[in-house]
């Protein structure tokens, strides 16, 4: 099995930088994010993760930039109408929490609806 790296460093060099070290590594607009500081919610959740990083914690927060304290974490990320559970992997550092928990279904086209007309009811069979 290969030994997991993000941009030359291992998960454990990883969880020993600072926030200022690892914003220097991500891209420039996780940076600036992670520069301005997080919000009371942001703030919040971490604390939860830090208190039991094995417990299952729900938030609203989906553009928080997932860093390297939050792996292992499992997470209920809000799309909109319920929470998707989100387990935090080495591979998802420098990515926000929203990119996990998608907001649209994807689009299953079936039979014409209630009060189609004639025409479009016709379905070709190839």
């Amino acid at each position: 099995m290969a030994r997991f790296e993000w941009k030359g460093k291992s998960l454990e060099e990883l969880k020993k930088l600072s926030l200022d070290e690892f914003a220097s590594l991500v891209t420039a607009r996780e940076r600036r994010r992670l520069k301005r500081g997080f919000s009371h919610a942001e703030q919040k959740l971490l604390e939860k993760i830090r208190k039991n990083p094995q417990g299952f914690h729900r938030t609203r927060c989906r553009s928080m930039v997932i860093i390297p304290e939050m792996i292992g974490a499992k997470i209920g990320v809000h799309n909109g109408k319920e929470y998707v559970p989100v387990e935090i992997k080495p591979e998802m550092v420098g990515h926000r929490l929203g990119e996990f928990a998608l907001t649209r279904k994807p689009v299953k086209h079936s039979a014409p609806g209630f009060g189609a007309t004639r025409s479009s009811k016709f379905v070709p069979l190839k």
